[in-house]
């Protein structure tokens, strides 16, 4: 979780209060709308009704599916720190640090200053910032970027679509390290690297008292391999559930069918 600067936290902290959450839900869920830049966010807080996810516009879906008063408390606290995040002015690198710029000036700063941050300054400000273990990273939602520190190197590697929502690390180091996104749980080492690029081979001497290797023989390009096909997204599973809850409000589900659907169709997110 980045970190908030006093008056940011402050500020974070009226609108929990104001919509009826603790700091903590709302801390969670700024987390999360970092990652969409204020428009967007995946979550999953007990206080936010489990697993959910909201858009700017008025999508919004929780666990507690039929609640309609904390799914109308969850968009309104989504759309005040969305509005907060874009109100407030990135931090910037600068000298080798970060420093905050207002903006109309009086624009305050919600997260502190990084000092002495380890990332490339090409990447711009990171979306988000964490550790685990003997591990740094930072995520970076625009450049489409994962940065990570580890033994003292830096490791760039390309996020593509993914959207980045939480990071676990088991023992064995940076082979092992995950993040979850819109696709489900991706391993880092899967991903791209960017930087540092690795070296070619080199190509051996040519060897004169060998004769010149024979010309490459012409070949039939093999066929292109389909990709399996995508897991359902999230929306979809929850629009699934809600398909499922009106069969059973209409008792052609029985409770117990129900739920042993709906455990199924949560076990694939």
């Amino acid at each position: 979780m980045t970190n908030l600067t006093p008056e940011g936290l402050r500020l974070v902290s009226d609108v929990a209060y104001r919509q009826g959450f603790s700091v903590d839900a709302a801390l969670a869920l700024l987390n999360s709308l970092m990652q969409g830049n204020g428009y967007q966010a995946q979550f999953n807080h007990p206080e936010l009704g489990g697993m959910g996810q909201w858009s700017q516009g008025g999508m919004i879906m929780i666990g507690d599916m039929f609640n309609n008063n904390l799914k109308y408390r969850v968009d309104a606290l989504c759309n005040d720190l969305g509005n907060l995040i874009r109100s407030q002015p990135l931090v910037q690198p600068m000298a080798q640090s970060f420093q905050s710029q207002s903006q109309n000036g009086g624009g305050v700063s919600l997260f502190v200053p990084g000092s002495g941050s380890w990332w490339p300054s090409d990447l711009g400000p990171p979306g988000s910032t964490g550790s685990q273990n003997d591990l740094k990273y930072a995520a970076f939602p625009n450049a489409r970027r994962l940065a990570i520190l580890q033994g003292g190197q830096v490791r760039v590697y390309d996020t593509g679509d993914h959207w980045i929502s939480g990071f676990s690390q088991q023992q064995g180091g940076d082979q092992s390290l995950t993040f979850t996104s819109q696709f489900g749980l991706v391993r880092v080492a899967d991903l791209p690297l960017v930087s540092p690029q690795a070296e070619p081979p080199q190509a051996p001497a040519p060897s004169y008292s060998s004769p010149p290797p024979p010309p490459p023989q012409a070949f039939e390009p093999a066929p292109p391999v389909s990709s399996p096909s995508p897991a359902p997204a999230t929306q979809d599973i929850f629009s699934m559930i809600e398909r499922l809850a009106d069969l059973r409000q209409k008792n052609i589900l029985t409770d117990e069918e129900f739920a042993a659907k709906k455990a199924e169709l949560l076990s694939r997110l």
